[in-house]
């Protein structure tokens, strides 16, 4: 996973540089290292002599300033965008479907126990693993770190066939799949005790202590392996990676509280408009066009990005401006303050901003309203797309316009109460961005609702524990105004959209049915699908795989007594058949089949089927007569597809997840036929 991780980094890195222009001397190295091997002692801002844009290398005399210039590298900027995000959709449209969006829902959903064939297998790796960077090469809204949860599920369950302890064995895979979940979040933003915290508040199902251990060794392996790679050439395992010299002040934790408020409203507008705009596609014709559509939301994001400074750098490149101080030597227009320096050892005064400031402000403000409306469209696209780096691009910039506005009124009013014994002595007291991370915090957690690894992993990346209770708050307060806007975060939401077979382990449930009111069939519609233990044929067996879609069935002593003995999943009734037909001599339809240890006396007929090796003997059951929190609490916590309910010993149905996801439906008076994933 980090190999991989450090590849799709690498990768990213120089397709989003293509755009621009290139390296002549060395095309696969990116801007920045194209600059690093300059002989130029100065160079403005991150140009060089060696970086060539890509209208001088039609005509190398070209004015850098005028308009025919502007206009070459703006067609190529939006045409470069086009080609990777239509590569993309199209690579993902032939060859793995699976590897579209974020994957965190699905992995949620598999985690909890129920099973999408395909959705982890090899073609989904490569697929997902190649067209990530081209969608981040492509400049669309999307970020690469939910993305990389999912290729790191994929590489966990394909190493689980190399032990068939684990590959064989659901449950057993399913540790394995926390581990990976924990990995991939490790490798994203750098922070492998995020990652653990992560995988245990926000995906896992069931955690056990041992699974935990083994998560933390799998995140501390795969961020060894990236920060061995070194991808981005600073030592860091994220490009936006920083360090805050200056503690903050009691004060400030008023404004940190606000933009937790703040994140838990935008965060909530997000998500209704996005989860309004997927069911759109769903029901309309768009849907039957997702290659149309990923390359008009490519051509209109190009096109608007390109002409604001902000919008047009790479998402993360953004957040890593935001989060930045802004230094001596800074040219940056957010660092255009009207300082004087004698002696590059002073001290950085608090000072007055400049137009620089006021123009960067300006043209934030369009790339906040710019970005959210955009990522609506955009998450959910036929296209590997992840939430986080666009959530927190959102906090980042209303962080850092909020920061410097808490700044200019320090610098104002130095002698009001908020600042005495502060902001009073000339020196500066307020980081902007600091407020940048708090903001992205609190946007990341109101849209994705993480609390306690969310804090862990924003700690990580500042590598202070001095700033966890600035976090904590604005983390809290948008987790509280989220759940009061909504309570759904943006994984929830999509699991709920897309009808997932999930039961959320945080909700309570407290009814009055039982479980006779839930299970199929009710009482007065008909006998169960059942299998007796010695008097069906191989036929009849045959004949109800066919004209059946059951998981599985019960196995009974006999249609008169309905004696509860087993239940035999249909995978294995299926595959125990076959293999009878093929591997064992004299067997024909008449056959019977026996799920007993001994052959019944006499026997007269054709060679019998022995299948009590693929009998599940002691099958979860309950009786009628349970209340369903409590058959809800078995479901949550043993990861259970089915359950027999019984009575008295004699089987009387069968209750599903499925049965249960529509019984909280009907309750909370909304369709239960919305849980409709095949």
């Amino acid at each position: 996973e980090g190999a991989i991780a450090a590849v799709i980094d690498i990768g990213a890195l120089w397709m989003k540089d293509l755009r621009e222009g290139i390296c002549p001397q060395a095309f696969w190295l990116n801007k920045e290292q194209c600059c690093w091997a300059s002989n130029d002692t100065f160079f403005k801002g991150d140009d060089c002599k060696q970086w060539y844009r890509w209208p001088e290398m039609f005509d190398s005399d070209i004015d850098r300033e005028g308009a025919g210039f502007y206009l070459l590298s703006y067609l190529l900027y939006v045409l470069w965008s086009v080609l990777f995000a239509g590569l993309a959709v199209m690579l993902v449209r032939t060859f793995a479907p699976y590897a579209c969006g974020s994957g965190i829902p699905e992995i949620k959903t598999i985690l909890s126990g129920f099973i999408i064939r395909g959705y982890l297998g090899k073609w989904t790796l490569t697929i997902k693993s190649v067209c990530l960077v081209l969608a981040v090469g492509a400049g669309l809204s999307l970020g690469k770190e939910g993305p990389l949860v999912h290729v790191a599920c994929c590489i966990g369950n394909i190493f689980s066939y190399l032990f068939p302890k684990y590959g064989k064995n659901e449950a057993k895979k399913r540790e394995i799949l926390s581990a990976a979940a924990a990995a991939g979040v490790s490798v994203a933003f750098g922070a492998p005790i995020g990652g653990v915290l992560f995988s245990l508040e926000e995906v896992s199902y069931y955690f056990p202590l041992k699974t935990l251990w083994r998560s933390f060794f799998c995140a501390l392996v795969a961020a060894s392996v990236l920060r061995s790679i070194n991808p981005f050439g600073n030592d860091h395992l994220v490009m936006f990676y920083v360090e805050y010299d200056l503690p903050w002040l009691f004060f400030e934790l008023l404004p940190f509280v606000l933009l937790g408020i703040l994140g838990g409203v935008v965060a909530t507008i997000f998500i209704k408009c996005n989860i309004r705009w997927c069911r759109y596609r769903k029901e309309s014709r768009l849907g039957q066009y997702p290659i149309a559509e990923v390359i008009a939301i490519t051509v209109i994001t190009a096109v608007l990005s390109f002409p604001n400074e902000y919008t047009r750098m790479n998402t993360s490149d953004l957040i890593k401006v935001l989060f930045s101080q802004c230094g001596i030597t800074d040219v940056s227009p957010l660092c255009d303050y009207k300082r004087n320096f004698t002696n590059v050892n002073n001290h950085i005064d608090i000072a007055e901003a400049g137009d620089g400031v006021y123009n960067s402000l300006w043209q934030l403000s369009l790339a906040l309203i710019f970005k959210l409306l955009i990522t609506i469209f955009t998450f959910g696209i036929k296209v590997p797309a992840g939430i986080f780096i666009p959530s927190m691009a959102f906090g980042a910039i209303m962080g850092r316009m909020i920061g410097i506005a808490v700044e200019q009124l320090a610098y104002q009013y130095p002698t009001l109460w908020v600042f005495q014994g502060a902001c009073n002595t000339g020196e500066n007291c307020v980081t902007p961005g600091l407020y940048a991370m708090v903001g992205a915090a609190a946007c990341l957690g109101g849209v994705t609702r993480m609390t306690v690894s969310l804090v862990v992993i924003m700690f990580e990346l500042t590598g202070s524990v001095r700033y966890i209770e600035p976090l904590m708050a604005a983390v809290m307060a948008s987790k509280w105004v989220g759940d009061a806007l909504g309570k759904e975060g943006i994984y929830d939401a999509h699991i709920h959209l897309n009808g997932y077979p999930f039961l959320d382990n945080k909700e309570e449930f407290a009814h009055t049915t039982l479980a006779a009111d839930v299970m199929q069939p009710r009482r007065g519609e008909g006998p169960l699908c059942c299998v007796t233990q010695d008097s069906m044929t191989v036929e009849e067996l045959e004949c109800l795989l066919k004209t059946t879609d059951h998981n599985g069935f019960p196995v009974i002593v006999s249609t008169e007594s309905q004696y509860l003995v087993g239940f035999v999943l249909r995978k294995d009734l299926s595959l125990g058949l076959a293999n009878a037909r093929k591997c064992q001599d004299g067997v024909v339809g008449s056959s019977r089949a026996l799920f007993t240890s001994q052959v019944p006396t006499p026997w007269n007929g054709p060679p019998p089927v022995k299948l009590r090796r693929i009998l599940d003997l002691a099958p979860i059951t309950v009786t009628d007569q349970t209340p369903m929190e409590t058959v809800i609490d078995m479901f949550r916590k043993l990861g259970l597809r089915q359950t027999l309910v019984t009575h008295n010993g004699k089987i009387l149905g069968i209750i599903t997840k499925k049965d249960v996801l529509r019984h909280i439906k009907l309750l909370a008076n909304e369709d239960p036929e919305s849980v409709l994933f095949n």
